[in-house]
């Protein structure tokens, strides 16, 4: 986490969480630290990974306060979410379509239409998702996400867009909170704080996105608990835990309670702001460390082998994503 920290206080435009994931990628291909990584070192990076990500995705909550959200006005609000959903459908149609594997179509959907690494670790844990799977999303989502703080303050004067309409489509278009900011403080403090304010509506929609997963995860084992009670003994469906309801997990996991449980206490304006500001802190330490753990599952011969599907599905996302948004922009000025 040192090393990630001082990459982005020497390269600013760099966010840290960009750096620990790519920290971790190589630390997973070092010679030197690759049987560490892949060996004794794999439990604890893996906890990394998922308790940490939760731990990180709560204290997320204390950066939104619904005051702020709703400031930007219905208009703003609806286009956003038009936005996520469009995003969402969009790419994980066109994931399963390039036949990428397992849970690769809904990972990158996530992390394109909410908030980058933070939803996709999010999503992965109440799906139970395939490490490998997790972070090859996480490389992809971070890795376009990174492209978008060269790219789109080179689109702003050929789009005509002001300082406040930059900062809006930033906000509605780039992945991770500490991209957002990244990008838009090219154009100015009016366009940082649309853009913020922007990103963090996204990111409030990560409570019912995980909700809706958790409940079609619910309808999928039912399903197929009934089928397997229809061809054969119900216990084979059993052995699978599809049929017992003890295995359901919870419509709305415990982190996003937490998540929410910060989103209003940050509304109520009884934390103070350096209260605030260590939280921020402490958040991005946590993040920073599952990223790494993220990243160091990372194989980069296995990615190889859909190399070209993956980048397919990164670039063709992030067009939807930039399209859909620019439109909405264009659409409640």
């Amino acid at each position: 986490m040192a090393a990630a920290s001082t990459v982005h206080l020497l390269v600013p435009a760099v966010p840290m969480l960009t750096v620990a994931v790519v920290l971790g990628i190589a630390a997973a291909h070092l010679p030197g630290l690759r049987g560490l990584v892949r060996g004794a070192a794999r439990p604890g990076l893996t906890l990394a990974g998922k308790r940490l990500m939760r731990l990180g995705i709560v204290l997320l909550g204390l950066k939104l306060a619904l005051s702020d959200v709703l400031g930007l006005g219905w208009a703003t609000v609806a286009m956003v979410a038009c936005v996520v959903v469009a995003t969402f459908f969009g790419t994980v149609w066109l994931g399963r379509k390039l036949g990428l594997r397992g849970d690769q179509p809904l990972l990158v959907a996530t992390g394109y239409s909410i908030c980058g690494a933070s939803a996709i670790g999010a999503v992965s844990e109440v799906r139970g998702s395939e490490e490998e799977d997790v972070a090859t999303s996480v490389a992809l989502v971070t890795l376009c996400g990174t492209l978008a703080i060269a790219v789109l303050p080179l689109l702003r004067g050929p789009l005509g867009l002001d300082a406040g309409e930059f900062g809006r489509w930033v906000g509605a278009g780039v992945h991770d909170v500490g991209q957002v900011v990244a990008t838009a403080q090219t154009a100015g403090p009016a366009a940082l704080g649309q853009a913020v304010l922007v990103k963090l509506l996204r990111v409030m929609m990560l409570a019912p996105l995980v909700a809706c997963v958790v409940a079609a995860g619910r309808r999928r084992r039912v399903d197929v608990a009934g089928r397997a009670a229809g061809g054969a003994d119900a216990g084979g469906a059993d052995a699978h835990g599809a049929g017992r309801p003890g295995s359901r997990p919870p419509l709305v996991p415990l982190f996003v309670v937490g998540f929410l449980a910060m989103v209003v206490l940050r509304t109520t304006g009884l934390v103070p702001a350096a209260g605030l500001d260590g939280a921020a802190r402490v958040q991005e330490v946590l993040l920073a460390a599952a990223l790494f753990g993220l990243g160091s599952a990372v194989h980069l011969p296995s990615l190889t082998r859909t190399g070209l599907r993956v980048a397919a599905l990164g670039l063709s996302a992030w067009l939807v994503i930039a399209g859909a948004s620019y439109g909405g922009v264009l659409l409640t000025t």
